[in-house]
């Protein structure tokens, strides 16, 4: 059996579509399973052993090397293409791949519901509520009708978390203050605070991880903790993830690092405004979002345009109070 993911970003997607792969693999462990995703997104994909080959792709690049890469995913001759995201460009790379079967969701599922013309199986979701369950779902429609969840990791290279550890010590904590939209974002100098309050109490330090154009954030982090909390050195997917995969607990919004953590099994505590926890946050049950989803009157959307951003109700007081919630159920890692 040969079977095609499309998945092409971004990083909190990609985790929540890797117990696909998982379990297609534990059904299919002789299978070939691949792994269609953008080229700046393929260091993710390669983070979890569960694909054969993780192919690159540049939607937006020259369309000669689009031309190419659907060229050679025609001569695989894939038994089965399974988009789990449901964009219009997706599917239609979904479709060019030239599969024998081309399995998405049903149209009440989709982002772009003119992606389902390209599809020639569509899988009601009904009933599901968590992203995971409902990507898992796509499954039914290849016999498989299995709910576990699985995100395995492999060995990863932890230099720059052997570094942390030299200089703070085995228990650390991470808070990762950015996020892709501008409305995920708590205020940094909160972010500073609460992790201050924790190591007052805890005694344990923190590491501010921070992606580009974040600079600003993790420095503004770092200075509202009063020297409690580090930046972290510039770090590759791997590096990130080999730090949290050691840390004590890790504090975030929505986007790409509390996935990971997720991914990891690191415990979590997320805050939440225009996105749903119930769909999209961490899965394991031990894990505390905040939400102000109920209140959000920006659903979904990049920016705010309420008159109150939801988030700034959010107070240091509540966050700590969190932390303080998940902290009473970790082990000492």
């Amino acid at each position: 059996m040969k079977i095609l993911i499309v998945r092409l970003g971004a990083i909190g997607d990609i985790v929540h579509t890797v117990p696909v792969a998982a379990a297609l693999r534990r059904a299919h462990p002789g299978a070939t399973i691949d792994w269609l995703v953008e080229r700046r997104h393929r260091a993710v994909v390669s983070l979890f052993p569960v694909t054969d080959r993780v192919i690159p792709i540049e939607p937006a690049g020259p369309w000669l090397a689009t031309v190419q890469v659907v060229r050679d995913l025609r001569a695989a001759r894939y038994d089965a293409v399974v988009d789990a995201q449901g964009l219009l460009k997706s599917a239609v790379l979904a479709r060019l791949a030239g599969g024998a079967r081309t399995i998405g969701f049903a149209r009440p599922w989709l982002r772009e519901p003119m992606s389902a013309r390209f599809y020639t199986e569509s899988v009601d979701a009904s009933g599901t509520v968590h992203v995971v369950e409902r990507n898992l779902r796509l499954l039914r429609a290849l016999g498989l009708d299995d709910p576990r969840i699985e995100t395995p990791l492999r060995a990863l290279d932890a230099t720059v978390a052997d570094d942390v550890v030299a200089a703070e010590g085995a228990r650390y904590g991470i808070v990762n203050p950015g996020a892709g939209w501008p409305n995920k974002q708590w205020p940094a100098e909160r972010w500073g605070q609460v992790v201050a309050e924790i190591q007052r109490r805890h005694g344990f330090p923190w590491i501010v991880v921070w992606g580009p154009g974040e600079e600003g954030l993790a420095r503004a982090v770092e200075e509202a903790s009063a020297g409690v909390a580090m930046m972290a050195p510039p770090t590759t997917v791997e590096d990130l993830v080999a730090l949290i995969e050691r840390a004590t607990i890790v504090l975030a919004g929505d986007t790409g690092p509390l996935h990971l953590a997720a991914a990891a099994g690191t415990p979590v505590v997320g805050v939440f405004g225009p996105t749903d926890p119930a769909r999209n946050g961490p899965w394991s049950k031990a894990d505390v979002s905040l939400s102000r989803f109920a209140s959000c009157q920006c659903h979904h959307k990049r920016r705010c345009s309420a008159a109150r951003w939801c988030l700034e109700s959010v107070s240091v007081e509540e966050m700590v109070d969190a932390v303080e919630r998940r902290l009473e159920t970790v082990e000492t890692r």
